[in-house]
């Protein structure tokens, strides 16, 4: 009985002597703009420099196979929402305000919500509280991209909107350092609760601009004329993107969070067209608004201490409405039934368990379904149709019969003949149509916000 009695005793002691492991783990969901799976180090990369984020990697795990849509908005709708573009997508810039994103989901099951960064996705005032945010911090929101001078306002010197107020940031401000500062402030705000950060991050999107490590920085600048800037600042921009992971990674370890916190690299589309990067398997064009792999492949890391295996790589399909379901998984938050995520949860392959059961991926594409010029380009969606997909890790068929051997012929240059398919060739081709067929019955509508 003595025994059972200080038993209980010690159960208790623990509980309060180590209250952190009793909560749910705090989210830090990093997406970069703009930035193909080959621009890592840790993927193969070798253009540019990215020890924060291949740190992270060895820290945690890397996946080889995640896709997002080819283009911003449709890709930060479907992150949010855990849906494909065809059941929820209305234009370009615009977030569907009937939705239901991850971000109020966990807010309702008790956790601190910030977003710092891009927003793009509707300017009325009030979104990012709808949406489940208890503080934002935004470039993109109310205004457009310019000023009334022309200048883009989102790097040197920028406009921004911290919790409803608009402020000209001067005295050679650099946007990704006032976001990263306010992203570390109210980790340290909300250390003692669980907390979701979503930063959404403006680099690696042009203009090229030097950032405030360039020889050339001018803290006077206040921001470029023209839209795609020189490109020749790319790798600039690349490693200061990974200077601002690793000053929140390095801010997480300092508070001693970093086994009740989970941190996701990953980013909204590949790279744009101007940049051509170089790999240990050669070069890599930009593709950012192709339905290609170079404009839909992008890097996913995982870390988690003590969790997740350090260094382990995973070759599981996943894409961006995995994401919903993998947050609400790990922070035990809630979906609401009948919510239509398509998603599938990646926190089985993070914890080691099992490789994703999931054999195809879904893409419905329609970046600017209303724009003015109606000529319809299929490498990027835009005009009078959308482009509509399924691929697995070799193979991609779109809704109008194209059918390519995405291993052997990346930029999708020359479809494969059906009469010419080999036996492992047709299982794929069966497969991926099975999964076109299952869309069939969904009516893409435009809905209004």
């Amino acid at each position: 009985m003595i025994k059972l009695k200080v038993s209980i005793l010690f159960f208790f002691l623990a509980i309060n002597l180590f209250p952190q492991d009793q909560r749910s783990p705090n989210i830090v969901l990093i997406m970069a703009d703009d930035l193909g799976y080959e621009a890592i180090n840790v993927n193969g990369g070798i253009s540019y420099q990215t020890p924060n984020i291949d740190k992270l990697a060895y820290n945690g795990m890397r996946f080889e196979n995640c896709h997002s849509e080819p283009l911003c908005t449709p890709s930060r709708v479907r992150i949010m929402t855990g849906k494909n573009n065809k059941k929820n997508y209305i234009d370009f810039g615009i977030l569907d305000k009937k939705e239901i994103v991850f971000s109020q989901l966990l807010k309702k099951n008790g956790y601190k919500t910030l977003i710092a960064g891009k927003w793009q996705l509707g300017k009325n005032k009030d979104l990012p509280k709808h949406f489940g945010f208890d503080e934002y911090f935004l470039w993109q929101h109310q205004l457009g991209r310019t000023n009334d001078m022309g200048n883009d306002t989102r790097y040197s010197n920028p406009v921004l909107e911290k919790n409803g107020i608009i402020s000209k940031y001067d005295n050679g401000s650099f946007s990704s350092d006032l976001f990263v500062e306010y992203i570390n402030d109210f980790i340290t705000r909300n250390k003692e609760n669980p907390f979701l950060v979503y930063y959404p991050m403006l680099f690696t999107h042009c203009p090229f601009v030097p950032t405030p490590k360039s020889k050339d920085w001018n803290p006077k600048d206040q921001g470029s004329i023209s839209y795609e800037g020189n490109p020749v600042y790319f790798g600039d921009m690349v490693k200061h993107m990974d200077k601002m992971v690793g000053r929140i990674v390095d801010h997480i370890n300092q508070l001693e969070l970093a086994e009740n916190t989970i941190i996701i690299f990953t980013s909204d589309n590949g790279t744009d067209e101007p940049i051509i990067s170089e790999t240990t398997s050669g070069k890599i064009i930009g593709g950012k608004g192709k339905s290609s792999d170079n404009g839909t492949h992008v890097p996913l890391i995982v870390s988690w201490k003590g969790k997740i295996a350090e260094g382990s790589v995973n070759s599981s399909l996943i894409d961006f409405s995995d994401f919903l379901p993998t947050i609400c998984e790990v922070s035990d938050s809630e979906i609401p039934e009948k919510n239509g995520i398509d998603g599938v949860s990646f926190l089985p392959q993070l914890m080691g368990k099992k490789n994703s059961i999931k054999k195809w991926i879904y893409s419905w594409y329609y970046p600017r379904p209303y724009e003015k010029s109606n000529v319809y380009n299929p490498s990027t969606g835009n005009g009078t149709k959308a482009t509509e997909w399924t691929r697995n890790k070799n193979y991609k068929l779109y809704s109008d019969g194209r059918f390519y051997s995405i291993k052997n012929d990346f930029y999708e240059k020359i479809p494969l003949e059906m009469k010419t398919l080999n036996r492992f060739e047709r299982i794929s081709y069966n497969e991926l149509l099975k999964g076109l067929n299952s869309h069939k019955n969904i009516s893409w509508i435009r809905k209004s916000n």
